[in-house]
């Protein structure tokens, strides 16, 4: 199977060779996409005739193999007037046009330059000469008026091929340097570039030089570094957070149904399972009873199936801008693919989604959300999504359809034996000092005690109960006593009394809607957690002819 960056460089190589006028190709990477293009056209001998490939920017003017060789033309109807006039077959790299087009997009439309490039996109096509106009941008900047005339690429972010390259790059580079001591094998340079998953190239190969500069050395240790310099970088995005949750399935209790429901997938996007014929499981959607436990599953489910997590708020997407929410969309899509396999989830996803159709914001809400729906439905790569709710009522209808989700499930008030594994949960992670304990309260006797008296509280109040009652004898620097539980259960309004209204209509709408999270048989618990079988990962194959020229970077050390 092709690598996408292979799959990428035909489709290039197809649209020019079938005369297409003018392409527009998103990315962060002006210098890998460049490369990627002087490469097929001077090195790989894909067209019959020679090309030259030409670059343009507002500061260096026309720029040919390395060389200015027009400085005064800066300004974007002059090089299109050029590129008119130019009598050879030609490739035209435009780094600053997308700029012009972007003030277009933001109502200051450029009567003059877009009749130029519609007049053209004409002239093009009748040439003698095949010549083809490359428009780079980070994100898709098109005025209406030229929607038929530009047709749009992605260029997608860098693989592990192509990451691990650039680190052996560096590792070469630097090899001769004796205050450096580089300890990996081609294993553990694959796991350093899977480290980096997500990230363009410069952001990968700055990663690991911060990684060697910290301490001088180079080693699987140093996974850890790379994934917190990801981290920084996602969360200055503002929609996008990287978690990394110290929560398994043992810490969750009760939910038994949705819990087997996870274990049965378990690396069920590898290759052990294509073996099955079995499809990746897509995503589960998750309603009920606010402080039940629909969030800790999603953070549990992560690190059972040992997958980066990562949090998305739809409401930051919705940018001021004109354009910009829905190339904030675009960006999560893009980053959560980059990073597959993982898991994506979606917090309270009603918030982003309510009113979707309204007016009241030009349909940006409903093209964002038509968005979502079609990746969701369409995704290539293992991008898992749990997405939480708790007034599932809220949601459009098209966003429930079979092909979405793979599973609706309704989370409820704890049942009896559920609110007893809660219970041995917290009491077992609050209560590890014996010494400030007057008795052992995980006992049965206390347990059973404890679920009569909470009928109806929620998982997170259950834990509330548990670190008020220390707070009562941590006040009096007392040892914590059994009264000290009975006091916080009676000092607590359960959910269930305050919002009685709610959970009931909740209930209604999950009754015919949704899968319980909740075994039939509630005294059914699985006690081991089933392991992720990591030979089941695709084999890593590299192909030294899939990646972009690209030196190593020397360190100073």
């Amino acid at each position: 199977m092709k690598s996408q960056y292979l799959q990428f460089e035909q489709s290039l190589v197809n649209h020019i060779k079938a005369r297409f006028p003018i392409l527009y190709i998103t990315t962060w990477e002006e210098e890998r996409l460049i490369e990627l293009i002087d490469q097929m056209v001077n090195e790989k001998n894909h067209f019959k005739f020679k090309k030259e490939v030409f670059q343009w920017s507002v500061t260096k003017g026309i720029e040919n193999n390395g060389k200015v060789v027009k400085p005064d033309i800066k300004n974007a109807i002059s090089i299109l007037e050029y590129i008119e006039n130019y009598k050879e077959d030609a490739v035209f790299i435009l780094k600053d046009l997308y700029f012009d087009l972007k003030r277009c997009c933001e109502n200051h439309p450029n009567q003059v330059l877009i009749r130029k490039i519609k007049d053209l996109v004409y002239q093009l096509k009748m040439s003698e000469y095949s010549k083809t106009i490359i428009i780079v941008g980070h994100d898709i900047f098109v005025p209406d008026d030229l929607s038929k005339q530009i047709c749009l690429m992605d260029f997608e972010l860098p693989n592990n091929e192509e990451i691990q390259k650039v680190y052996k790059n560096i590792i070469d580079a630097n090899k001769d340097n004796e205050k450096l001591k580089l300890r990996v094998d081609n294993e553990d340079l694959k796991k350093l570039s899977d480290a980096a998953s997500g990230l363009t190239l410069h952001e990968a190969e700055n990663a690991l030089a911060l990684a060697i500069t910290r301490d001088g050395t180079l080693s699987l240790s140093d996974i850890e570094a790379i994934k917190e310099e990801k981290k920084q970088l996602i969360k200055r995005s503002g929609i996008l957070e990287f978690l990394s949750p110290k929560i398994d399935m043992k810490s969750v209790g009760g939910l038994n149904n949705i819990k087997n429901w996870i274990y049965k997938r378990s690396n069920s996007w590898g290759s052990v399972a294509k073996q099955y014929n079995l499809p990746s499981p897509k995503g589960v959607l998750i309603t009920g009873v606010p402080g039940c436990g629909k969030s800790l599953i999603a953070k549990s489910l992560s690190s059972e199936w040992n997958l980066p997590l990562l949090r998305f708020d739809v409401g930051s997407v919705f940018g001021g801008i004109v354009g910009s929410s829905e190339a904030n969309m675009r960006k999560v899509i893009q980053t959560a693919e980059a990073i597959a396999p993982c898991v994506l989830w979606i917090d309270e996803i009603e918030k982003g989604f309510t009113g979707i159709g309204s007016s009241g914001d030009s349909g940006t809400s409903t093209r964002i959300f038509g968005t979502f729906l079609s990746w969701m439905q369409e995704k290539r790569k293992f991008v898992f999504v749990v997405a939480t709710a708790n007034k599932i009522d809220l949601l459009p209808p098209e966003l429930m359809r079979k092909g979405r989700f793979d599973e609706i499930f309704f989370v409820d008030l704890p049942t009896k034996v559920e609110r007893a594994a809660i219970f041995k949960v917290h009491l077992r992670k609050k209560l590890k000092n014996k010494e400030v304990l007057e008795a052992d309260f995980s006992e049965q006797k206390y347990l059973d005690i404890l679920v009569e008296k909470t009928e109806g509280f929620t998982g997170a109040e259950i834990e509330q109960v548990v670190i008020s009652a220390l707070f009562e004898a941590f006040d009096q620097r007392r040892k914590l006593t059994f009264e000290d539980f009975e006091k916080s259960i009676e000092n607590t309004v359960p959910l269930k009394v305050t919002q009685a209204e709610n959970i009931e209509a909740i209930r209604q709408w999950a009754n015919v809607r949704a899968v319980s999270a909740t075994t039939i048989n509630d005294n059914e618990f699985i006690e081991e957690a089933v392991v992720v079988n990591k030979d089941g990962f695709d084999d890593f194959k590299p192909s030294p002819n899939s990646q972009p020229r690209r030196g190593g970077r020397t360190i100073d050390f």
